[in-house]
């Protein structure tokens, strides 16, 4: 498969990258470097794949790039993926996440692309949980909190406009709270590898809001199989990717003391921030019926892998 992956150094994307060209895959990387990082494309440059630093939202640098590569599959992991950030300049989040896929999608159907794979969120697109029945399928309602749940609902919206007027096929994959090796611990999203960073530097971990929050956390390692079977399925539409279960902050917290083997690794409390849900979970069913995809790597395993690798 020739692939095409932007965002592909960034924290999944340069996972992905790696399962890919270990599965004999050609693969191109897209990526301005402003949040992806260069050092997790050393390997996979090494074995074959191909960097090209542009951003997204130039069209004319996109369309280029599909026409010159003709890729088989576009996976679209580019993104803003901060919900503070979302919040504190929308516009911005508007014009990654919803003027970048646009243009993504247009460079697709120019490139002669069989498939688009587009990472969204389920943390994040379906609003705030609480008082409802979880986990949430993707027939759930979505009322998302943040500028970001809402900029990746619009790319959605892309993805089926396309369908509908050029027949590309499209999916897009709601993950839930991913965690796992390469993960930014000094980064802005992430609490468990924020959570490794601070065990590490022999710190405590800072908890916003009562630490009651839940999230439905899923191993990049997860998330990347997930990815590719989506690549080779013909399954439209959003397609929930996580574990179904709710594991609220405190919890993690304490089981990383316990791998870690500190006894006092007690969060401080700060004050809860604006966007950001109580409680959520995301209901997985339809991945393992139309993907053949289910989560193998249980909390525990996942938090300690990632912890060795910090």
């Amino acid at each position: 498969m020739k692939a095409l992956v932007t965002g592909g150094a960034g924290f999944i994307g340069s996972n992905l990258v790696d399962a890919l060209l270990a599965r004999g895959d050609e693969v191109t990387v897209v990526d301005d470097l402003s949040t992806g990082r260069r050092q997790n494309l050393d390997g996979a440059l090494e074995n074959g794949a191909t960097l090209v630093e542009a951003d997204i939202r130039d069209y004319s640098a996109m369309e280029e790039l599909a026409g010159r590569e003709r890729p088989e599959v576009i996976f679209h992991l580019a993104a803003q993926i901060d919900v503070r950030k979302s919040i504190a300049d929308p516009a911005f989040d508007a014009s990654v996440n919803v003027g970048g896929t646009s243009n993504v999608l247009e460079a697709a159907r120019g490139g002669g692309a069989r498939r688009v794979i587009f990472i969204s969120t389920g943390g994040a697109i379906y609003g705030e949980g609480e008082g409802k029945s979880l986990p949430l399928d993707e027939d759930s309602a979505v009322e998302p909190l943040s500028p970001y749940g809402q900029s990746k609902f619009a790319g959605e919206g892309y993805l089926a406009l396309y369908e509908r007027l050029y027949g590309l096929s499209t999916v897009a994959l709601r993950l839930g709270n991913v965690y796992g090796p390469r993960q930014d611990p000094l980064g802005e999203a992430g609490v468990i590898a924020i959570f490794c960073g601070r065990l590490r530097a022999d710190e405590r971990p800072t908890v916003f809001g009562d630490g009651r929050q839940t999230r439905d956390y899923i191993y990049v390692g997860d998330v990347v199989t997930a990815a590719i079977a989506a690549a080779e399925s013909e399954a439209t539409g959003p397609i929930n990717v996580g574990t179904g279960i709710e594991t609220d902050v405190l919890e993690l917290a304490r089981l990383l003391g316990e791998l870690g083997g500190v006894e006092s690794f007690e969060p401080e409390l700060a004050p809860a921030r604006t966007g950001e849900v109580q409680r959520i979970a995301i209901d997985p069913a339809r991945a393992e019926r139309e993907l053949g995809w289910k989560a193998q790597t249980g909390l525990e395993d996942g938090l300690r892998l990632t912890l060795d690798s910090i």
